[in-house]
């Protein structure tokens, strides 16, 4: 999978999560389609997509082994990164770590790994 692809399936992971753990109505920005996505987004959904792929590539299949939490807190921190990359002085949500954010968010993220693995 190109990490053109990659990104989109991360971004569609994310759309599928959001829908999933999220209560009430998401912001429009969370389910924006892949046509829409700005391109600093789409670059660092393809970062992600990228170090998630090369993590269980590297540790020879054995993620599956991980929890949930473990899996989403390693999306989470990917995407802290790429924060900081795209953003000099990125909103504090955007860099939030793990405790802090909302469990629906947590979800998500553990759900975009696990989409990612299954590839």
């Amino acid at each position: 999978m190109s990490q053109t692809e990659g990104a989109r399936l991360f971004r569609e992971a994310w759309i599928d999560g959001v829908r999933r753990h999220l209560p009430g109505e998401p912001k429009a920005g969370y389910i924006t389609p892949w046509g829409d996505t700005p391109q600093w987004e789409r670059e660092a959904a393809g970062a992600v997509y990228e170090q998630v792929r090369q993590f269980v590539a590297v540790s020879g299949g054995t993620t599956a082994r991980l929890s949930r939490e473990q899996k989403g807190r390693f999306v989470a921190i990917c995407w802290i990164a790429q924060m900081y990359k795209h953003f000099g002085d990125p909103k504090p949500g955007y860099v939030a770590d793990w405790a802090e954010l909302p469990g629906w968010q947590q979800e998500t993220d553990a759900d975009i790994f696990e989409a990612i693995e299954r590839t």
